[in-house]
């Protein structure tokens, strides 16, 4: 009887275990047991690593706050910050990218997701229950236009931003336009990406593979608009048949270190081809109305006067501040700034700043009566005297209260001087 029943319970263990192992639709592993582990000549993992697995599996995310997530949507949702917040960083940068979703067309869309995001970033049972009834519904994500159309924007936004990067003249005798082959690698970056967005997920090279195979419909079709297009939605419908699937795990939830290289490295390239476009392809208008090419009006602007004098001023006061200090320095610039507009109102009255209130006054009396709007006859020259005279009054009035002031503060340290302890 012993026997029979030590068999009996072993044969039951077996069995749950392999019905426990079947019966895993979120995680997509089956659990193997340690006797099928050992008889099929594997190695069994060691007690403290298999502790270390089951603490980090038990152990539930970093709790979001629905109204944290709503805050950072208002103040801050076009740049993709509530994202940010819900460890959403795909969507988030491209939110940064198009400033939420195309001038904020998509951040104003997210007015009622913001719940679903914050129950999935929390793994809520009933966001995962929810989760697991669409996984038995559903083999593979069904097809949504909202992503789909997403996937091509964005894709036609990475394409066009890399096409108008490749400059069109030559650089250091070099001919770049061969590097038009990388615009189906942005676009299928950018669909990649968008596909990529919450619980579904898929393979790069897919979009990539599609991307190359339409491209070269530029060569048939002479507007870029189109074939830039056409190669956008090629490589999102070849995502969306071939590539799409469920993420059954969780994102892992990677450390702020991590992710801000990885945030910071895509904003870079992502700002380092605005740039090229600005450099080599963008120009300004001269005085003239001829356009003059960004790169050339930069290169002369280093050969100015204007900027050689600038130079030179930051090397003196370098200089300067070694010698006497970067506090006397800062002090002495400051002080040129003139900004109570002291200097100013010594100028506009014409007198010295060694002046006192009386030679002041004095000087604001005769210049009063000299620009007063009212002795010009002339229409055309009574604004002009009109603003004159403002002026004389703002210089008399500061004058005024800066030597206030200062006998005020004089005469306040005169009576802590008389105080004896």
């Amino acid at each position: 009887m012993g026997t029979k029943q030590t068999i009996s319970t072993n044969a039951n263990a077996k069995a749950k275990a392999k019905e426990t192992a079947d019966s895993s639709p979120i995680s997509g592993s089956k659990v193997e047991p340690l006797e099928s582990a050992a008889a099929t000549g594997k190695t069994a993992p060691r007690k403290g690593h298999v502790r270390s697995n089951q603490r980090e599996a038990n152990s539930m995310p970093e709790q979001k706050s629905v109204v944290v997530a709503y805050f950072l949507w208002l103040f801050g949702g076009i740049f993709g910050l509530h994202h940010l917040y819900l460890h959403r960083d795909r969507h988030a940068f491209i939110w940064w990218c198009t400033l939420g979703g195309y001038m904020g067309i998509g951040w104003i869309g997210e007015i009622f997701l913001i719940p679903e995001y914050v129950r999935d970033a929390n793994e809520d049972p009933q966001f995962v229950q929810s989760f697991v009834a669409r996984l038995q519904a559903y083999q593979k994500p069904p097809y949504s236009s909202k992503r789909f159309v997403g996937q091509v924007m964005i894709g036609y936004l990475f394409g066009q931003i890399c096409s108008m990067a490749i400059p069109q003249t030559l650089v250091w005798g070099l001919d770049l336009s061969v590097l038009h082959w990388s615009i189906p690698v942005a676009i299928s970056l950018g669909v990649w990406t968008v596909g990529n967005i919450g619980r579904e997920q898929g393979v790069w090279w897919h979009c990539l593979l599609a991307g190359l195979m339409a491209y070269p419909s530029r060569y048939f079709i002479y507007d870029e608009t189109y074939s830039l297009l056409l190669t956008a939605l090629v490589s999102a419908l070849v995502f969306d048949a071939l590539s799409k699937q469920w993420r059954r795990t969780p994102p892992r939830r990677r450390g702020v270190g991590e992710r801000s290289v990885k945030l910071t490295a895509a904003i870079l390239v992502y700002c380092s081809l605005w740039g090229s476009f600005i450099y080599f392809n963008g120009t300004i208008s001269d005085e003239d109305g001829g356009e003059v090419p960004i790169h050339e009006a930069i290169h002369n602007f280093l050969a100015s006067a204007w900027w050689t004098d600038l130079k030179q001023a930051l090397h003196d006061t370098y200089n300067y501040a070694q010698h006497h200090g970067w506090y006397e320095t800062w002090k002495e610039v400051f002080e040129s700034m003139d900004v109570d507009g002291e200097r100013n109102s010594y100028k506009v009255l014409g007198v010295s700043a060694t002046a006192s209130q009386a030679e002041i006054t004095a000087a604001y009396r005769r210049l009063s009566k000299e620009n007063h709007p009212d002795k010009v006859k002339d229409e055309a020259l009574r604004a002009q005297a009109h603003q004159r005279f403002i002026e004389i009054q703002q210089a008399y009035s500061v004058l005024s209260k800066i030597k206030s002031n200062r006998r005020r503060k004089n005469k306040q340290y005169q009576q802590d001087d008389a105080i004896v302890l």
